[in-house]
C-alpha cells in the first residue's frame, strides 16, 4: 500500500511540474483549491489563455489515487470563464 502512495505522489509531482511550465510573460498562482493557475501572454485583442491544474480522483482497485487534470480556456474583456473558481481573479495574473 505504501508503494502505491509513494508512486502516486511521485506521479502527481512530476505531472504538476509539467503543467506549471508556462511561457514567458505568464503569471501563475499555486495552492488553494487547485494545483496551479497560470495565464499565458496577453494577445493584441486583450484576451489570454488561462490553464488550471486540479486534482482528479481515479479509482484503483479497492482504493483511489489523485492525478492532475489540466483545464484551459480563453479569458479577457467580455469573456468570462465557465465557473467562479476558474475565472477568479477576472484579471490577468501577471498584472
Amino acid at each position: 500500500m505504501k508503494r502505491y502512495i509513494v508512486g502516486a505522489s511521485a506521479g502527481l509531482l512530476i505531472a504538476a511540474g509539467l503543467m506549471t511550465s508556462a511561457p514567458a510573460g505568464a503569471g501563475c498562482v499555486y495552492g488553494g483549491a487547485f494545483i496551479s493557475k497560470c495565464d499565458g501572454p496577453v494577445q493584441p485583442d486583450g484576451s489570454w489563455e488561462r490553464c488550471v491544474g486540479i486534482p482528479g480522483v481515479v479509482p484503483s482497485g479497492f482504493g483511489t489515487h489523485l492525478v492532475p487534470v489540466k483545464q484551459c480556456g480563453v479569458m479577457g474583456p467580455g469573456r468570462v470563464g465557465g465557473d467562479a473558481a476558474f475565472s477568479d481573479p477576472p484579471v490577468h495574473l501577471a498584472d
